[in-house]
């Protein structure tokens, strides 16, 4: 655990700031999810946590055993906890599984899915992309999430694929298909396949306060899964990640690395926090936070980070 004490005040004000739970990638794992749920109403007591804002910042599925489980607990949440407000950041991984399900949104102007093959197409070999049933019209994330990889390693990582290049294998078996399966389609549960629908690709919060070395700040913060990129217009990003337009085959603010990983020049002349997940790393640098300690990883904990304090919550805390 690192930080200070949840309920921090503004030593000029009696006014209590909003606590934000800002909750890493899932992937799968409900048993981290469970211990770290316990031990963030634990450290921040029952006033503050039942009335928190909670972010989840995406990736609920893939790479772990229990996808099923997992949005069963979030989907949960809002009757369990109706005094929190509750956000569900759609990640790379989930909106591949949205893909594959057939949920995502369609753009206005009827571009069909098949538009977003061609950019690579060159990897579809490699890749071994879905080619049963319904593909002929499924977005190419959705191709790749259910496709069997034709390589068993992954260097970047140093761990072997779990049947597709984004590892989904266990969400299948998790709703007890195989991998690759269209059975998938009628396995997941329509309030499931609701949840994965109405994920977001962005979110905005003004007047959230963070604690800094110069005392507690009061900020806009924009949530998103990977980032915002650094050489491309605020406005015109933000549109499109609010439209959710799927016309695009990789959502750079959902899949980026290095050219979302700084917070844009733009959004520096005020105060804005930049909240993402998705990078495999807990990383703390002025107002951008990046909240992903576990990377889908098994022996990894999963971590959340709670505002104002900056206090570093994980599911290994032993409280």
């Amino acid at each position: 655990m690192e930080g200070r004490n949840v309920e921090a005040q503004d030593p000029n004000s009696t006014q209590k700031h909003r606590v934000v739970c800002c909750i890493g990638d899932l992937h799968g794992y409900v048993t981290k999810l469970q211990r770290l749920w316990t031990n963030l109403e634990t450290l921040m007591g029952p006033s503050d946590f039942e009335s928190a804002l909670v972010i989840f910042l995406g990736d609920y599925c893939d790479r772990g055993p229990d996808t099923r489980k997992v949005i069963d607990f979030l989907i949960s949440l809002p009757s369990k906890y109706p005094k929190q407000s509750h956000v569900f950041l759609c990640g790379n991984h989930d909106l591949a599984f949205g893909a594959f399900l057939g949920v995502l949104p369609r753009h206005p102007d009827g571009s069909p899915f098949s538009e977003t093959w061609k950019e690579y197409e060159m990897n579809e070999e490699r890749e071994g992309w879905y080619k049963g049933e319904g593909f002929e019209n499924m977005h190419v994330q959705g191709r790749r999430w259910a496709g069997k990889i034709t390589v068993r390693f992954n260097a970047l990582k140093g761990t072997e694929y779990k049947g597709s290049i984004y590892d989904a294998c266990p969400t299948f078996e998790s709703y007890g298909v195989p991998h690759g399966s269209a059975d998938l389609m009628k396995a997941v549960p329509d309030e499931h396949k609701k949840f994965l629908a109405d994920l977001v690709w962005v979110h905005e919060e003004d007047n959230i306060s963070i604690e800094t070395e110069e005392g507690i700040k009061n900020c806009k913060l924009i949530a998103v899964h990977a980032g915002l990129e650094k050489d491309k217009e605020i406005q015109k990003q933000m549109e499109s990640l609010k439209a959710r337009d799927t016309r695009i085959s990789k959502v750079e603010a959902l899949s980026g690395r290095k050219n979302v990983w700084e917070i844009p020049q733009e959004l520096t002349k005020s105060p804005t926090i930049v909240l993402s997940g998705h990078h495999g790393k807990l990383h703390v640098e002025g107002l951008r936070l990046i909240i992903d300690q576990g990377g889908g990883l098994e022996n990894n904990p999963v971590a959340a980070m709670v505002l104002p304090s900056r206090m570093v919550v994980r599911d290994t805390d032993e409280i």
